[in-house]
């Protein structure tokens, strides 16, 4: 299933995820996934909201600088094994996954990741 993921670039100090996720908290944003990264100088949080466009204006009506990227949300089976199987699906594709995390999405037997696969 395709999704809406926003990344927003966020600087290395205390409080900055305090405030996004109650910037969109006041705003009645929910959120299915939510992970960070971090480099020296800043980090890079990457969410999938339920409403992505109401997300994205939230978000720059509050001055944060955000990205939006169609990635992937894939059921995965929830037993050992079941990511593996998925991702050896890709690998014989010869699909390249640049990143992956879990949404918070679990039903049916499965688990969901997000992930970002090469356009090649």
């Amino acid at each position: 299933m395709n999704v809406i993921q926003i990344s927003v670039f966020l600087e290395n100090r205390a409080g900055q995820l305090s405030n996004i996720t109650r910037v969109l908290s006041e705003n009645g944003v929910d959120l299915r996934a939510i992970n960070i990264a971090e480099t020296a100088d800043y980090g890079v949080l990457r969410i999938i909201p339920a409403d992505a466009q109401k997300a994205s204006a939230v978000l720059l009506e509050n001055g944060f600088i955000m990205a939006m990227t169609p990635v992937i949300a894939v059921a995965v089976p929830d037993r050992p094994g079941g990511l593996a199987e998925v991702l050896g699906v890709l690998a014989d594709a010869h699909v390249d996954v640049e990143y992956m995390y879990s949404l918070f999405t679990h039903r049916e037997g499965c688990a969901y990741m997000v992930m970002r696969v090469s356009d090649d």
